[in-house]
């Protein structure tokens, strides 16, 4: 059972990463979270990879006074998606064919789906960004949703202003990813039986299992 879900974590956090940098060669809009890390990227000398880990970490440490306890794939979180990303962005070209960067776009959305998925079949901590989430509405009473859609606005209306990439992609990663990660869910249950036990919060989409919400991802 260990071993099946660090399988799950490591691969779907892997999976994460890649889709992430499919999603930004495609170039039709990113979730608001890779909104906000690419246009802080546009503004210092790190790598994609190297600012969602920065951002990971800030994050981590707000963690602290709402009394959050990271897990193995909290860390890992920080870590992985970091390299993944950075790896896809080296390995994948770029494409000024519409068809194919359509294409691309939707390959990335259904890929997050599985990942995410995996991440959260492993069960062994949130991310940090839904840890924030979380925090937050522990400590203060608000419903998730509201949290959750402020802290969404805030980072894709910062990122927007820092020259982040907004458009089509956006919108359907947001209206996508919650219905995509409902249809997972079965098959990879199926496939990768036991994985019925899982937190009620995601990696970094702040979703149930049991009842998949309208997500952001991350």
């Amino acid at each position: 059972m260990l071993v099946r879900r660090l399988l799950a974590l490591y691969v779907g956090l892997w999976l994460y990463g890649t889709s992430m940098a499919v999603m930004i060669r495609a170039g039709l809009g990113l979730d608001p979270w890779d909104v906000f890390h690419q246009g802080v990227a546009a503004h210092v000398p790190l790598s994609f990879g190297a600012v969602t880990a920065v951002v990971g970490i800030a994050v981590l440490l707000a963690w602290i006074p709402l009394r959050q306890r990271p897990g193995l794939g909290t860390v890992s979180n920080v870590v992985v998606i970091a390299v993944a990303v950075d790896a896809g962005l080296r390995l994948l070209p770029t494409t000024e064919t519409l068809w194919v960067r359509i294409t691309a776009m939707v390959v990335a959305v259904v890929l997050n789906a599985v990942a995410t998925v995996l991440y959260i079949g492993a069960g062994m901590g949130p991310g940090p960004r839904d840890g924030l989430m979380t925090g937050l509405v522990a400590r203060t009473g608000r419903p998730v949703w509201a949290v959750r859609t402020a802290i969404e606005v805030s980072v894709l209306a910062t990122g927007w202003l820092l020259g982040g990439s907004v458009g089509v992609g956006t919108l359907v990663y947001a209206f996508g990813i919650g219905p995509l990660i409902g249809l997972m869910i079965p098959y990879l249950d199926g496939w990768l039986p036991g994985f019925d036990a899982v937190p009620e919060v995601s990696a970094d989409d702040g979703l149930h299992l049991g009842a998949v919400a309208a997500p952001d991802h991350v």
